[in-house]
């Protein structure tokens, strides 16, 4: 399994602690595709449809065609264990947008 960059996965995010985002639930791969391609991990974001967009935290994005947001501050790394199945991807200008988010609430 290689999820590649800008694609979203339905990933199991549990077990979890305090106010990790839980469940099951898409996320979007952020790693780079060497790193996917060679490590046991993924970087991922999670999405949620509960939340209004707020960049640079909640980042409006489409997942399987419907309205969501990616949730910036919850970015973790993930084995690929816990991804399981692919939905679609993000389009360039989505991809784009959460990667600005990302330098701002990471101040990179």
């Amino acid at each position: 399994m290689n999820p590649r960059r800008g694609e979203v996965w339905w990933v199991n995010l549990d077990p979890t602690l305090g106010s990790e985002i839980k469940k099951t639930r898409p996320c979007v791969v952020l790693g780079t595709n060497v790193l996917n391609e060679h490590r046991h991990t993924v970087v991922v974001v999670p999405l949620s449809t509960a939340p209004q967009a707020a960049p640079p935290l909640l980042v409006p994005v489409l997942c399987a065609g419907r309205p969501a947001v990616a949730v910036t501050d919850q970015i973790r790394a993930v084995a690929k264990q816990r991804l399981r199945s692919r939905i679609g991807e993000l389009s360039a200008f989505e991809l784009q947008e959460l990667e600005d988010s990302l330098r701002v609430i990471l101040e990179l």
